[in-house]
């Protein structure tokens, strides 16, 4: 058990008046007043964050279209196009051989011919559809 699982664990249990104080310790400033179960849920983002990294800015905005979905709508629907940046690698391991996958302007490129899909591809690597 790494040192951010047992914190996290350990938030389970906390009673408010020790929330309060990891959060000063966190945030280095005073715990809002809010319930006990929105400090945890902060506190362990925030220990989270300092351990894997911030979200990145665009992941930040869809998580932000999705809430904006979620409540016009109360359904989450799925995006049908992910978008990839030209000149993005992609690389897969399957059955212990690595494979990558250039993006290009039209589609993509995989060992020196070009594909319009990505299931192209992984039909040409694995031969099932």
């Amino acid at each position: 058990m790494t040192v951010l699982d047992k914190q996290l664990a350990a938030l389970k249990t906390m009673p408010p008046a020790q929330l309060r104080a990891m959060w000063q310790d966190v945030y280095r400033r005073p715990a809002p007043d809010v319930s006990p179960d929105l400090l945890r849920c902060r506190i362990a983002h925030r220990l989270q964050e300092r351990t894997r990294g911030k979200l990145q800015l665009p992941t930040l905005r869809e998580i932000d279209r999705i809430t904006g979905q979620l409540i016009r709508s109360g359904r989450i629907g799925t995006r049908t196009q992910i978008a990839l940046k030209v000149g993005t690698r992609l690389t897969r391991s399957w059955q212990g051989r690595n494979y990558h996958v250039l993006v290009c302007d039209e589609g993509f490129e995989y060992e020196g011919r070009q594909y319009n899909s990505l299931s192209q591809i992984a039909e040409e690597i694995t031969g099932a559809h």
